[in-house]
């Protein structure tokens, strides 16, 4: 009996009886399943009672010891070979979806009935259902596999003999023995590498939407790196020697016990949630687990309160993990080396590049300090790093910082300057916020650390998506990131003052969790900050507008018309001026991205820039003279006319025959290259080879646009949104114009499903093959979309929702519907549409994640204004029937 832990040993786990059968020998593989089947079922029931976390996983291990062994003893007879424990199982720690790892450590391979045998207890294994990862090997190889992989020498360092030769495991042991293969210097080095490069694959970020709780940043992996290099180093068999090696302290492994114990509850919770292994804390099982934390509502109310204290604990552990290998570092690295000593001023010098205290009481003679580390980063960009027992003298001294440490001006004034920098500002901010600083002096702030949001659109919680947001306004100053955003490049050179947008960004979403509107509670935050910190009245009322307006820009451009000069002006005035302009487009920009940086796309670019110069001329030719159609569609006319006739090779077009068909509302809702795109198409058509299909890339964007004209017909958006869906295409934006003689010209900008462009012609053919198929079977009935929801998806679900009002300026119904997205979903409205009498005439589409939010201007099917009740509770019920099915 394995005898790591005596009160383990001791485990009440099984009966006596069914102990001495299982150490006897077991009848067959049925008798061995049903041990394992009531094993685990007891060690369910006890994590269910709230038992030591500890203990359940020892407890597993333990359990597993003896039906293994009981395995071995019935097949394997050779005295020189042995069953090894590796990897977790090593360690003597099992959750219930844990990889078995096992190594059968053999004398020589020359023996024929080795291999019968071990094939023999393996296959009995795998047949009984365990989850058995397995090597054979002699002495000799092991020593080859531990010089050429880390990992495998790590593995060799934790592992536990089973049974078998005792001599031939310790042989192995001292064989392969870290000292004699890995010196500790290339050992730390190599696994400092590979954590690296793991938490690359993570965004080297704690804060992931679904995240990995053994892989990610935070995560049991670092624990045990840290682990490992206290082995190799120390020769410690446990975390906890690391405070007698005083690499530690007393409270600091109190916080990576305790941390890495609740990881241990929640992998064990995962496990038996998933019914097999899994690391990944998906959408599909935070509600579950977060029940079995005790976290139970009907809204996403408990598992935000449990996602929030996870990435509270593995912030605490990714920071933990930084200065214990720095620490680690400083002893393994530079032990030998000349130590390089730079003054900086009384209270910090530079030592091996990084910064560190002079003395430990710096900060409690001198809080200002607190702040000042963070600028002196700034101002010496060669400083690598904080030392780790700096690091520990801010975490200890955060006590300073309280109401009077944040009205002191010499504070106020040292914070400011660490905005106003022009570099790092984002980098410190960071690093303040991960050593708790930022949320001692932001008390506002610290109230959303680890907040997250249940759905698909945020992606990081709403202390990461903040600093997220800060990161991104100082790319747009970068070079590399001028070509992604041009005009956000220009415009951070023409704003008077770069820390007023940092300070919006810092803001916009601080008020999230709290209730009401966090738009309106975060600008009064902002407006007290500025006002304290001594701020023009000018300057401090344009970053409270700014938070206040923080979401105006991006839902005037993916919710509204802004080829309707009505909308454009209404927009500016809310503006006022190109500063407010100027400011609020760039936090737009960093705040889309920094929210999710999938959602960034050209067609959401192309909106925005289209907003904001049609909004800046409106500005420049003021607002006491607002946009007048009359002189829009005769300006739209004139450069479409020159496009046509000064393109090389073009033929000249009779532009007025066309034309005279159109209504005002074409002018108004198409660009002059679009319109000269049709009216050359449209001027040469034979009516017999109608309809007319047209695609294209859409300049200056990621899209492909697609524009059919044809005879009008009730039934045909119904029959587009199908076919397109059906494509694996989504659509972005729709316009349907009806022209006077009949004839409709509609438009859609699509992309590809994973958001990326329609590229290849022949791609392009079959859209427009099957396109021309359906719009010449309009008398056939629209095919449900039967593709599968995604996984993600399933996991969500928001009510149908379908508001009515009035565009009374243009003679329109608005639609507004929102609900859960799921295949088809165009398709039901237009199918809605078609049954209940009504036309679309323009549609805005978004989707926020897992969430559609999208908007129809509509009208009869005389194209105008619906004011009959009953069609529009014809239309609500018809859609949200459709989709609540969904």
């Amino acid at each position: 009996m394995f005898q790591w832990d005596a009160a383990i040993a001791d485990t009440d786990l099984f009966d006596h009886a069914i102990y001495n059968r299982t150490a006897s020998g077991m009848a067959d593989i049925p008798h061995f399943k049903h041990l394992l089947a009531r094993g685990d079922a007891y060690l369910a029931e006890q994590f269910s009672a709230g038992h030591a976390i500890k203990t359940l996983v020892y407890r597993r291990a333990w359990f597993i010891d003896q039906l293994l062994i009981s395995a071995w003893n019935r097949h394997v007879t050779l005295a020189d070979t042995a069953l090894i424990a590796v990897g977790g199982y090593g360690r003597g720690e099992l959750h219930p979806g844990s990889d078995i790892d096992l190594m059968v450590l053999i004398k020589s391979r020359r023996r024929d009935s080795i291999t019968s045998q071990i094939t023999a207890f393996l296959t009995f294994l795998w047949d009984t259902g365990l989850e058995v990862g397995q090597s054979v090997r002699t002495i000799r190889e092991c020593v080859a596999e531990a010089k050429a992989d880390i990992t495998v020498a790590t593995s060799m360092m934790e592992s536990r003999r089973l049974t078998g030769s005792s001599g031939l495991y310790h042989t192995m042991l001292h064989q392969t023995a870290p000292a004699k293969i890995w010196p500790s210097r290339k050992f730390f080095e190599a696994k400092r590498h590979e954590q690296i490069e793991r938490h690359k694959k993570f965004a080297n970020t704690e804060n992931n939407l679904e995240p990995n709780l053994k892989e990610g940043p935070g995560g049991l992996r670092d624990i045990q790196v840290i682990a490992w290099v206290a082995k190799r180093h120390f020769s410690a068999m446990n975390l906890a020697e690391l405070v007698t090696h005083h690499f530690l302290t007393a409270k600091e492994y109190e916080v990576l016990d305790g941390g890495m114990q609740f990881l241990w509850r929640v992998r064990y919770a995962l496990h038996l949630t998933a019914g097999r292994r899994e690391d990944r804390l998906l959408f599909d099982h935070q509600r579950a687990v977060a029940k079995r934390f005790g976290y139970a509502t009907e809204d996403n109310t408990g598992v935000e309160q449990f996602m929030k204290m996870y990435y509270l604990t593995v912030k605490e552990l990714n920071l933990l993990n930084e200065v214990l290998l720095q620490h680690f570092q400083e002893e393994i690295i530079h032990a030998r080396r000349r130590e390089r000593l730079r003054p900086i001023n009384k209270r910090f010098q530079i030592r091996n590049n990084f910064i560190e205290a002079c003395h430990v009481h710096v900060f409690e003679r001198y809080p200002a300090a607190l702040l000042e580390i963070f600028l002196q980063m700034q101002l010496n960009t060669g400083i690598a790093g904080v030392r780790a027992s700096t690091i520990r003298l801010i975490r200890h001294s955060l006590h300073l910082i309280d109401a009077a440490y944040r009205a002191d001006i010499k504070h106020q004034s040292l914070f400011l300057e660490i905005i106003r920098q022009p570099h790092r500002v984002g980098h410190e901010l960071r690093r303040m916020h991960k050593y708790g600083v930022l949320g001692a002096y932001l008390p506002a702030f610290a109230r959303i650390e680890g907040l997250m949001q249940f759905d698909l659109f945020h992606v990081y919680t709403v202390d990461e998506h903040i600093l997220a947001v800060v990161r991104y306004m100082r790319y747009f100053g970068l070079p590399e990131y001028q070509q992604q955003f041009p005009l956000c490049g220009q415009l951070l050179q023409q704003i008077p003052k770069l820390e007023l947008l940092y300070l919006a960004g810092v803001f916009h979403d601080i008020a999230k969790g709290r209730g009401g509107d966090h738009s309106m509670l975060g600008s009064r935050d902002a407006l007290a900050f500025c006002r304290a910190h001594a701020f023009s009245e000018f300057d401090a009322k344009l970053v409270a507008w700014l938070v206040e307006r923080h979401l105006l820009m991006s839902m005037t451009a993916q919710r509204q018309d802004l080829n309707d000069p009505d909308v454009i002006n209404a927009f500016a005035e809310k503006i006022g001026d190109v500063i407010h302009l100027n400011y609020l487009y760039l936090l737009t920009v960093a705040d889309i991205n920094g929210t999710n940086p999938s959602l960034w796309s050209s067609w959401k670019d192309a909106l925005l820039l289209d907003l904001y110069h049609k909004t800046r001329h409106a500005l420049r030719r003021g607002l006491e003279h607002p946009i007048d159609k009359e002189e829009r569609i005769a300006e739209v006319k004139r450069d479409a006319v020159t496009i046509m006739h000064t393109k090389p090779g073009r033929q000249s077009v009779d532009a007025e025959s066309t034309w005279s068909h159109m209504s005002d509302d074409y002018f108004l809702r198409y660009s002059a290259d679009e319109i000269a795109w049709h009216t050359r198409a449209i001027s040469k058509i034979n009516t017999a080879r109608l309809p007319l299909i047209l695609i294209r890339e859409k300049p200056g964007t990621q899209t492909t646009e697609i524009f059919i004209y044809m005879l009008d017909n009730d039934n045909i958006f119904s029959h587009i949104a199908s076919t397109l869906d059906k494509l694996n295409l989504n659509i972005l934006d729709a316009r349907i114009i009806t022209s006077t003689h009949g004839y409709t010209l509609d438009t859609f900008i699509f992309v590809e499903h994973d958001g990326s462009r329609v590229t290849g012609q022949v791609r392009k053919k079959h859209i427009k093959s099957e396109l021309r198929a359906g719009l010449l079977a309009l008398d056939e009935p629209v095919r449900n979309i039967s593709r599968m929801t995604s996984r993600r998806l399933k996991n969500f679900r928001h009510p149908v929702r379908v508001d009515f009002s009035v565009d009374e300026s243009n003679g329109r119904n608005i639609m507004e519907v929102s609900a859960t997205e799921m295949p088809g979903f165009l398709s039901v409205i237009g199918m809605a549409l078609e049954c209940c009498g009504a036309r679309l005439q323009n549609a805005k589409i978004a989707t926020y994640g897992e969430r559609v939010e999208d908007i129809f201007f509509i009208t009869d099917r005389k194209n105008q204004l619906i004011d009959d009740p009953l069609k529009l509770e014809c239309l609500k019920n018809s859609i949200t029937q459709a989709l609540a099915k969904g």
